[in-house]
């Protein structure tokens, strides 16, 4: 399983707002192939946005990621940083991560 964690300047929307604007991709989001899980990330403090996304295998988070990376850009969104991360199994299970290994 490999973790990709990705986070960009945004000026929102937060909150419900976010929620309401963004289900449609959300919905497209879940049809990905590979993806196990995601978990949205906001901060309105910092205008920061992004996610945590749960990929079967590096094959699609790096497809995933270059699909997401032109998306946001095409919204003019710069300053992307993205990163793909192993899991660790038996720690993970330890500290209770809802996931298979």
């Amino acid at each position: 399983m490999k973790l990709l964690q990705v986070d960009f300047p945004s000026q929102g929307p937060f909150g419900e707002a976010m929620a309401q604007a963004y289900k449609d991709l959300a919905e497209d989001i879940a049809q990905e192939k590979g993806l196990i899980w995601k978990i949205w990330t906001e901060n309105k403090e910092t205008q920061e946005a992004g996610g945590i996304y749960l990929f079967a295998d590096e094959e699609n988070a790096k497809r995933y990621l270059d699909k997401h990376s032109k998306r946001l850009e095409g919204f003019g969104v710069q300053g992307i940083r993205a990163r793909i991360f192993d899991v660790n199994g038996p720690l993970s299970r330890i500290d209770k991560a809802p996931i298979q290994f």
